[in-house]
């Protein structure tokens, strides 16, 4: 049965010492459904989206497996990105504090960091390992890394994994381990290229949905900001300017995209953060170390912050762009309204985005549709209405050729006699409108 509050998991002292200081009420769906699982030892596939707490789904279920008196690597743990690498490290760390025995240890081994060093660390292997999958394998290989040795194996953002083709390093790893290995596999989507890989390693694996909260359950205002004849910049900068954020991120497609913006904002006096795949480690951790000291309130980034880090108080996300894939729309805006708060996720669109737009509706987004003038915001009608207004006059079209009809014999001039008619039509409606 899966549990339905922390008592029912029957955790270590330590672990619900660490939950109580971290304030968590009650298990999340994810958390509910996976927690089981992993304990009994099963392989899973836990589908769901960012801020729905599946760190902790599987991070709780290892530390309580996890034997402090066995000095050899249990559970290895990879994800995509250093820093969330790093924020899964520091989730773990957090609850060993309140571990008594101090033998129970977790290791960060992420690219970027010097090699020799991390080897130097691995005399005692730890009994959790988590890391970017690359230096994970490295390691393995030059036999500093004992994995052999590990019951578990955590695939954390699996499809973020198979776009930034770290799967090759997963399947290396996965193939040192015991051939009764525990996988549990983490992924906002599943993708059909993914499948191949789950299929080697996962006979029939549980699976477990979490629907995505984002659109509709959390407090997000999501706002529609129409370019029209002005610069892109210039209506980014008055939106920011007109939310007065305590912090934003500004969503970019593509890292040049990121530092045009960051540029242009800063020409204009505001002081700005990039997050992207070209920054080296040292400037990375640096700038993530200022983000959260507070030193910025304007992150402009990549899709790598949409998913994959962690920013605390994010109270506005923009799109300057739409994602190509419309999924990560809503992994952006998952950025705000974290724990139960509101927030906003606002999109400067242009024409060419209408056929986006129509399908982020049709996933159930409600889009308000708003812009600034002179640094204040106002309400603009129905986006659509000049479909609408088409479609209408379409309509008045058909009831006129109805309404004239088609006689038996076509006479001459009955084509532009029609015409006139539909005109005048078209004429009077116009008349009739501007009354009203």
């Amino acid at each position: 049965m899966n549990g339905t509050k922390w008592e029912d998991f029957g955790f270590k002292s330590f672990i619900e010492k660490a939950i109580e200081h971290k304030g968590f009420a009650e298990p999340t769906e994810i958390q509910r459904k996976m927690i089981p699982l992993v304990l009994r030892g099963e392989s899973a596939i836990g589908q769901s989206q960012t801020g729905t707490g599946k760190t902790h789904a599987y991070v709780l279920p290892l530390l309580q497996k996890a034997d402090p008196s066995l000095a050899e690597v249990q559970a290895v743990i990879t994800a995509p990105t250093r820093e969330l690498a790093a924020q899964i490290y520091h989730e773990i760390q957090e609850i060993l504090k309140w571990e008594e025995t101090g033998r129970l240890t977790a290791k960060l081994f992420i690219g970027g960091t010097d090699k020799q060093r991390d080897i130097s660390k691995l005399k005692k292997q730890p009994q959790i390992v988590v890391g970017t999958p690359g230096r994970v394998n490295d390691l393995v290989k030059e036999q500093a890394l004992f994995v052999h040795t590990a019951k578990t194996f955590v695939v954390d953002e699996a499809d973020i994994m198979l776009d930034m083709g770290f799967i090759v390093d997963v399947d290396q790893i996965a193939g040192r381990m015991s051939e009764k290995l525990q996988m549990l596999v983490f992924s906002a989507t599943i993708p059909e290229k993914l499948k191949p890989f789950l299929k080697k390693y996962m006979e029939n694996p549980k699976f477990e949905q979490v629907a995505p909260r984002q659109i509709a359950a959390k407090k997000i205002e999501h706002i529609l900001i129409p370019k029209r004849a002005r610069e892109k910049m210039d209506v980014l900068h008055d939106v920011l300017e007109a939310f007065n954020p305590y912090l934003a991120i500004v969503f970019a497609n593509t890292k040049a995209m990121v530092d045009e913006i960051a540029a242009g904002l800063s020409a204009k006096g505001m002081k700005t953060a990039r997050i992207h795949g070209d920054l080296s480690p040292r400037e990375r951790a640096k700038t993530m170390k200022q983000i959260k000291n507070l030193e910025y309130r304007y992150i402009i980034a990549t899709d790598l912050a949409a998913r994959g880090i962690d920013i605390e108080g994010v109270s506005h996300v923009v799109n300057y762009e739409l994602p190509k894939d419309l999924t990560f729309y809503v992994h952006r805006a998952g950025r705000t309204a974290r724990a139960d708060l509101s927030g906003i996720c606002a999109t400067i669109y242009e024409p060419s985005d209408e056929f986006a737009l129509t399908q982020l509706e049709k996933m159930g987004i409600a889009f308000l549709y708003r812009d600034v003038r002179r640094g204040e915001w106002v309400e603009l009608g129905d986006r659509n209405r000049r479909k609408k207004r088409v479609k209408k006059a379409d309509q008045t079209e058909t009831a006129a050729r109805k309404a004239i009809g088609r006689p038996k014999k076509v006479k001459p001039g009955y084509k532009k006699k029609m015409e006139r008619q539909i005109e005048m039509l078209k004429k009077r409606q116009r008349k009739l409108q501007k009354r009203k």
